[in-house]
């Protein structure tokens, strides 16, 4: 079992078409044809590992709302373990993001959220629901989108608690500090850059500086930087390796490094080596870009990809 913990989000994108502009303003009408929802957030990683058949557990927060049900339903049907999912009864709501979409273009976006940081006791909670479960747990993963969940002090708690384990960080700079002593984080290169201090130069000599900075400064034993349309980089602590994309076509980049950071921790539980998982990642999104909206790869896709 992966354990996940982080920031849980409801994605629901609206999808239509433009034919013309509004009198009222110059915007794009946009005639709706459907609206769904989707996992996302940290809830996206489950998605992830659920088309990968790893079985997952979730811990977070949802709001007393009906987005925040139908978050506690969607694991359920996933057999993800959402005991760990707290429902807050006070003014937290469920996080939202909204993504009006026409002719396969994202024409804007809207958030409802609370980016405040968890009271104490809630975390206190969700630190009692990992120990709970962590003795069935092979790896962790901590998806942090700086919505509350992950403070630096929680973060520092949650790895002194789970250190025998593989624990996987997607970062944000603001608490890079926090991320010492993590098995490895995936960030991208504008995240990894921010986090080592230096400038986002996407050429490799650059990409494996700013690498080895943060294996260094953090005690990580392995670094994945995801850099785009030139793939990625994962540094061993001896080796640098460049890894081409995989991406064909290009339509959604929505959660794919949710996608990355699955994947390469899912390989990682199984006994494969960190290269090996870092090229399935890859071949991962590249599978996900491909798709519109936040998606998922399956260990098929992956392999025909």
């Amino acid at each position: 079992m992966i354990l996940v913990i982080g920031d849980i989000i409801v994605d629901e994108f609206i999808w239509g078409d433009v034919s013309r502009i509004s009198p009222e303003a110059p915007v794009p009408v946009v005639s709706v044809d459907r609206i769904d929802r989707r996992l996302g957030g940290s809830a996206n990683v489950v998605r992830n590992l659920h088309a990968l058949d790893t079985a997952s557990a979730m811990f977070g927060i949802v709001g007393d709302d009906e987005p925040g049900r139908w978050v506690h339903e969607q694991l359920t049907g996933m057999d993800s373990d959402n005991r760990g999912v707290i429902t807050k009864t006070n003014d937290r709501p469920t996080a939202i993001k909204t993504r009006i979409i026409a002719r396969h273009q994202q024409v804007v976006r809207y958030d409802r959220e609370w980016v405040a940081p968890a009271q104490p006791e809630t975390h206190q909670r969700l630190l009692a629901s990992v120990e709970s479960l962590q003795a069935d747990a092979t790896a962790v993963i901590l998806s942090d989108y700086g919505k509350g969940v992950l403070t630096p002090d929680f973060i520092r708690l949650l790895i002194a608690q789970l250190g025998d384990r593989i624990i996987a960080i997607d970062p944000k700079p603001v608490h890079t500090d926090a991320y010492q002593g993590a098995t490895v984080i995936t960030p991208n290169l504008m995240e990894a850059a921010a986090m080592a201090g230096m400038k986002a130069v996407n050429e490799d000599q650059h990409v494996e500086a700013i690498a080895r900075a943060l294996h260094e400064r953090l005690e990580l034993r392995y670094v994945l930087i995801t850099r785009s349309e030139k793939g990625m980089t994962l540094f061993d602590g001896e080796h640098h390796h460049h890894i081409p994309t995989a991406a064909r076509d290009v339509f959604d980049v929505t959660g794919a490094g949710d996608t990355v950071i699955a994947v390469f921790t899912a390989c990682l539980a199984r006994g494969d080596d960190a290269l090996t998982a870092a090229k399935l990642a890859n071949h991962a999104a590249g599978v996900v870009v491909g798709k519109l909206g936040t998606a998922t790869a399956s260990w098929a896709e992956i392999e025909a990809h």
